[in-house]
This record gives structure tokens, C-alpha cells and sequence, in this order.
């Protein structure tokens, strides 16, 4: 009889063991990181944008938390993408500009950089990425590499917006269709095969990334007629005429994102996973759209009828920038479970953040190395306080492509300076407590108040360099 009692003894205990175990599976949030390609953080209906059609995008801003300075450190595709997957700069990384597959066909990120797919997959998700890599495009450097199950897409950067060229079960092929509209057929199957337990689904869209047309007849409709407004018109040569018709253009292919979106939040509904599922929505980097005279992200383009002339290491048409609307990302987070709608966040936070607060946000251990140079936002979702949160911002980029620069940038709350060690009379500081737009550079100014802010924030960037062993300090006299 005693012999019978442990033993039924032991099977209780087994038994509440599985289940809990079971349940604690379950309540592990599913991911959906949803990430796109230029998409400014003004480009938003929910952000003021007069003429952007993004009702899906406005609804996971509305229903869940929107970060108001939520910043990449490096304004282009490969170092952003780079940081994002592991939380150190791309300087640490050896990806400092965008990987030119055409001519850097060795250049990848390391598989020996822990990531955050990785740790996810360990801790017994299902991990897919649908879309753009772009962090290196032979076998060593493929997404399967980096804790991803799966993979549909492309290596490299570029890509067509209809008809595209694809990879899938590990064969390349051209597929009929308009891209954004084929990854979301592909992630709404990933999202129906993998519901029954935990899974990561990174899907990276190339849209809103040039060229933008075609798109659907319905994306194109709301803008086929309108007149846009443009944020500065009086610039010196603008052409406003250009400028008019890429907005018209650009904001169509965001609706292809935005309309495709509404499309995963449909499926998500009808299988029951919205309470559960962390629906993320950001991009790589910022854009300019005749901002400051330019278009394009941190390797800009002028706009203009006229150019400026060319320098030794800078061409006549091209304007590298640390500009915030190539720095500033749009970002919005919907979980039920733990993010009361309607949620604002003002803290400054950065695409080394990703590392450390998606673990945290799935309760899966966070290594160290993920808060070596970011940080969790989870406890700002979670409304904790944080009074000891630093806002100050440091980014990098330097070019190699259509210019040769090295720009380092600190940002505070009130100023901005831009140094370029390579070209040092592009270099900017702007008081944006009063100049948000950055239009009047006081780099020359001979006030004593200006020129001790002026060394103090490059003290800042100096420290910040030294800090992450950036090799351009070097060459700093």
C-alpha cells in the first residue's frame, strides 16, 4: 500500500510538473518583427504625416506603445541590420557602409556574434526570417547561420518590387507577383504552421526602399491626384517638382507595407494569437524627402536644380549626413498581455537595444554581451519608471561607397555635433532645442557658451570611440 502511494505520489507531482511546463511554453510570447526598408519615422499616418494612408500601422501604434526617439546608429541598410542582430556598433563589427555584393562578396557578419535569434531558438522558439539580409551573401554568412529555422528571400540588398528573385528551399528562383505582397503570403504560412507553439518571425520588407513603383492599384490610388505638401519648399534650387513626385511615390510603396500589414493582423485575429503575440514595426534607418535639400537615408542625395561643387572625397551630387530624419527610425510595439494601449515613450532608445530587450520582453536569459552597449526597453512598455534612463545618443557612419567620410555624431536633448575626421570642414552642430529641423549650423560660432558645448560634446564623442575601440580614433590628431 505504501509502495502504491509514492508512487501515485510521484505521478502527481510529475504530472503538475508537465503542466506547468506546458503553461509556461504557452505564455511565451510569439514575435513578430515586422522590419522595413527606408520607412522615415514622419512617414507615418499616426506620426502627423498629412498624406501617408497607414491605417494597420496607425492601429499597432494606437493599440500598443509608440517610441517618439527611437534611433539607429548608423543611417544605412548593412551596419543598422548588423547592430540590430547584435548590439555592438558596426565598427566592431567591420560593417561601416552598406555591403556592395557587387564588389565585397566576402563581406558578411560573423556567425561567430551572438544574436538574439540564436538565444531565442535555444530557448525553444521557432524561428523563420521572410525578405532582406543583406548581411553578406555567401553560404557562411546565410540567415540559417545566425538561429534561423527558416529562410525566404534574398542575401543581398537589392531586390525588384515586382516579379523578384527569391530564394526558397534553398533554391533561387524568380517569382511572379509584387514583393511585399509575396513575403506576406510566405509569413501568413510560416504564422500558420508554427502556431501551436512559440515562434520568432523576422519579416524584413525591401518597400519603402527605391525604386518604389509599381505597387498595387490600391496603394497607388490615394496619391495618384494629390498635390504633396513638402516640408521646405524655399530651400535654396530645390526641385520642388522632383521632390513632389518621389513623396507621391514613396508614400505609396509604404502603403504597400502598411496594407500588408493589415493582412498579419487579420490572421493573427482569426487564429487567436493577437493577446499573445508581440507585433513589432520598425525600419532600418530613417529618410529625407527634400529635407535640408536632400533625399535618401545617410548617404544622401541633393535635390536641387543646382549642386554644390564636389570635394576631394565628396561627389558633386551626393550629401552625407547624421541628419535625424536619417537617424530616427518609426517604432511601435502592440502586446496585450502586457502594454496598455495608447502607450507614449520619449526615452531615446536605439537599434542596440534589440538584443536585450527581446529577450527580456520573451523571459529568456539575457547575456552580457547584449548590455555591453544596449540596454532592455521592456521595463518602459512594462510603465516601470526609470529615472536613471540616459537619453544622450552616439552614432557612426562611415562611407566608402559614392563618398569617403568618417562621421562620428553625439546627440544630447538640446545640441547635436557631427564631426567628419576624414573631412573636417563638414563638420555640424546645431542647437535642436530650438532648430529640430537643423538648418542653421553653428560650428563656426565664437560664443564661449557655444564653444564650450561645442568641446564638451566632443570630449563625449572622443570617450565614446575610445570606449568601443573604434580604429578611426587613430587617425584623430
Amino acid at each position: 500500500m505504501r509502495l502504491e502511494f509514492i508512487k501515485w505520489t510521484f505521478f502527481v507531482f510529475a504530472a503538475a510538473a508537465l503542466f506547468n511546463s506546458t503553461g509556461d511554453a504557452a505564455e511565451q510570447p510569439n514575435i513578430l518583427f515586422i522590419f522595413s526598408d527606408d520607412h522615415a519615422a514622419w512617414a507615418v499616418g499616426a506620426a502627423g504625416d498629412p498624406h501617408a494612408k497607414t491605417p494597420n500601422m496607425d492601429r499597432i501604434y494606437r493599440e500598443g506603445a509608440t517610441f517618439t526617439n527611437a534611433f539607429t546608429v548608423t543611417p544605412v541598410c548593412s551596419p543598422s541590420r548588423a547592430e540590430m542582430m547584435t548590439g555592438r556598433y558596426g565598427s566592431q563589427l567591420q560593417i561601416t557602409d552598406w555591403i556592395n555584393p557587387r564588389v565585397e562578396q566576402t563581406m558578411g557578419l560573423d556567425p561567430a556574434n551572438p544574436v538574439w535569434p540564436r538565444s531565442l531558438k535555444k530557448a525553444g522558439y521557432r524561428t523563420g526570417l521572410i525578405g532582406k539580409w543583406h548581411l553578406g551573401t555567401e553560404d557562411r554568412f546565410h540567415p540559417i547561420q545566425f538561429g534561423y529555422d527558416y529562410f525566404m528571400g534574398f542575401r543581398a540588398g537589392g531586390n525588384r518590387p515586382q516579379d523578384p528573385t527569391l530564394e526558397i528551399n534553398g533554391k533561387v528562383q524568380k517569382i511572379t507577383g509584387l514583393l511585399p505582397d509575396i513575403l506576406t503570403d510566405d509569413a501568413i504560412d510560416f504564422i500558420q504552421k508554427e502556431s501551436a507553439k512559440p515562434f520568432l518571425l523576422s519579416l524584413h520588407y525591401r518597400a519603402p526602399h527605391a525604386p518604389w513603383l509599381p505597387v498595387a492599384d490600391s496603394d497607388w490610388a490615394p496619391y495618384e491626384s494629390i498635390d504633396p505638401k513638402i516640408p521646405n519648399p524655399d530651400y535654396p534650387n530645390l526641385d520642388v517638382k522632383l521632390v513632389k513626385r518621389k513623396t507621391k511615390e514613396y508614400l505609396a510603396s509604404v502603403t504597400s507595407v502598411d496594407r500588408n500589414i493589415g493582412r498579419l493582423l487579420e490572421e493573427l485575429d482569426q487564429l487567436n494569437l493577437s493577446e499573445n503575440t508581440i507585433v513589432i514595426y520598425s525600419s532600418d534607418h530613417g529618410y529625407n524627402m527634400g529635407h535640408n535639400g536632400i533625399w535618401h537615408k545617410g548617404n544622401g542625395h541633393w535635390i536641387l536644380t543646382e549642386f554644390p561643387p564636389a570635394t576631394e572625397n565628396i561627389p558633386q551630387r551626393q550629401r552625407p549626413n547624421m541628419y535625424d530624419h536619417s537617424l530616427r527610425v518609426p517604432l511601435a510595439i502592440r502586446y496585450p498581455a502586457m502594454i496598455k494601449p495608447g502607450t507614449k515613450i520619449d526615452q531615446t532608445v536605439t537599434n542596440l537595444d534589440w538584443f536585450a530587450s527581446l529577450l527580456d520582453l520573451a523571459d529568456v536569459e539575457v547575456p552580457e554581451v547584449a548590455t555591453q552597449y544596449g540596454r532592455s526597453f521592456a521595463p518602459l512598455l512594462k510603465g516601470e519608471k526609470m529615472s536613471d534612463w540616459e537619453d544622450d545618443l552616439y552614432a557612426e557612419y562611415s562611407t566608402h561607397h559614392q563618398s569617403s567620410t568618417h562621421m562620428r555624431m553625439y546627440r544630447t536633448s538640446e545640441w547635436k555635433l557631427i564631426r567628419d575626421f576624414l573631412n573636417p570642414e563638414r563638420d555640424e552642430l546645431y542647437y535642436i532645442a530650438e532648430d529640430p529641423q537643423e538648418t542653421k549650423n553653428l560650428i563656426a560660432s565664437t560664443d564661449p557658451e557655444v564653444v564650450a558645448i561645442k568641446e564638451d560634446l566632443h570630449q563625449q564623442i572622443l570617450e565614446r570611440m575610445k570606449t568601443i575601440g573604434d580604429p578611426v580614433l587613430e587617425t584623430v590628431k
